[in-house]
């Protein structure tokens, strides 16, 4: 290691604890943003007489423009930094939430995905702190890091445990101007408390052709499918599973947030649990546990274990797996994306993994047999892509220890 390495080393942990608890506060308000709907899906259901696909669409509506978002997203972030495209993302977040309000309170079908449409910028939260939190920790630590970070998605359990109570303590307006308000109180803090770290530096050139060199990788498209599978499954279950709920166990409004809350903080503690566990025994195997645990208990989801304790120990495993599941994978990002292209990396990766989370409640909602209660079909296929992602998994980690072997007697 130069001598100029040694220095900026301590510089740039320096203050590392102290952004990166900034960054997951943003992380979790812009998903508490992101995932406004989704609670209130049932309400918006009985209002507006939506059938299941329609319902389906409407709290899956805003994860598309989340996922697609992201790829431009992590591209200006190796550009601009993380500090500032958080700060652009909360504002931009703030005046669509109070456009969904609009649109309840209207009970327009058409104008609540139009609006739940461009809601999906607060999905691209992610992808600018992925870089930002990564930039603050060597290598060896970027899976705790990103772990960390990643807790941010707890800001869905936030949503699902308090956006339904908020509407019922102060109003259906005033809990959205009051997230809105947060949003806008959460940007101030990131623009004018937060640094970038001393180790960044710009992608001053060539922001397309960064974009174009991770698209050529193929450690990118095979991290895209796995974090389809397993921040997608989080998703997808933290968006529908109100609704879920409502169908199979007749939970009311209430009720079902209350339980999805209780789902996305398994999901939350796991994260940071895979990442770290990532850094020291390596991805492939904190992936491969996960995706065992995910077709497993979607197999048992299908079987409808009965009320209460049987159910909820089931989905708080579920949450479990998929959350180790993505901490994993963010894990083999910060190993595998070359220096100087982690934004561009994270930005295709993380956007598979909010189309992972778009698809899922579409095909729910569009499978779901009301005469028999079930989602049989939904959670199947499920299992299935889990088990396929398994085995991309295992052959993905017997392909890099055998490159790294082979490249070993050449390294310097």
């Amino acid at each position: 290691m130069s001598a100029e390495s040694e220095r900026i080393r301590p510089q740039a942990l320096q203050g590392a604890a102290w952004n990166l608890t900034l960054a997951t506060v943003a992380s979790v308000i812009g998903f508490w943003g992101w995932t406004v709907i989704a609670p209130l899906g049932t309400r918006y259901a009985q209002e507006m007489g939506l059938n299941p696909g329609q319902t389906g669409a409407l709290v899956a509506m805003p994860v598309l423009v989340g996922a697609i978002g992201r790829v431009p997203v992590g591209v200006l972030t190796d550009r601009f930094g993380g500090r500032r495209i958080l700060a652009v993302v909360l504002v931009a977040t703030a005046p669509l939430v109070v456009l969904v309000a609009l649109a309840g309170s209207l009970h327009s079908f058409p104008l609540m995905i139009l609006f739940g449409f461009f809601l999906g910028v607060a999905g691209t939260v992610f992808t600018a702190g992925i870089p930002f939190s990564s930039a603050w920790y060597p290598a060896e630590r970027r899976g705790f890091a990103t772990g960390v970070f990643g807790m941010g998605m707890g800001g869905t359990a936030l949503s699902a445990f308090l956006t339904p109570r908020l509407v019922q303590w102060i109003g259906y307006w005033p809990t959205h101007v009051l997230i809105a308000a947060l949003l806008l109180a959460t940007a101030a803090l990131v623009l004018f408390g937060m640094r970038e770290s001393p180790a960044w530096t710009p992608v001053r050139s060539g922001v397309f052709g960064k974009l174009v060199q991770a698209a050529r990788l193929p450690v990118t498209w095979e991290l895209c499918f796995l974090y389809a599978v397993v921040f997608g499954g989080f998703v997808s279950f933290s968006t529908y599973l109100p609704t879920y709920l409502r169908d199979i166990y007749s939970f009311d409004l209430t009720a079902a947030g209350t339980r999805t809350a209780g789902f996305a903080l398994a999901a939350v503690i796991a994260r940071p649990i895979g990442g770290i566990i990532a850094d020291r025994i390596g991805p492939r195997t904190v992936v491969a546990v996960s995706l065992v645990g995910v077709a497993v208990l979607a197999f048992v989801v299908n079987l409808q274990p009965a009320p209460e304790i049987p159910t909820g120990l089931t989905f708080v495993a579920m949450a479990a797996a998929l959350g180790l599941g993505t901490g994993g994978v963010f894990g083999w990002v910060g190993q595998q994306a070359p220096p100087g292209m982690v934004g561009a990396v994270t930005g295709v990766v993380s956007a598979a993994g909010g189309l992972g989370g778009y698809v899922p409640p579409l095909i729910m909602g569009a499978t779901y047999n009301a005469a028999e209660h079930s989602y049989a079909i939904g959670l199947l296929l499920l299992v299935a892509t889990a088990l396929v992602a398994l085995v991309l998994a295992l052959v993905m980690g017997r392909t890099r220890r055998r490159a790294k072997g082979r490249a070993a007697p050449n390294a310097v």
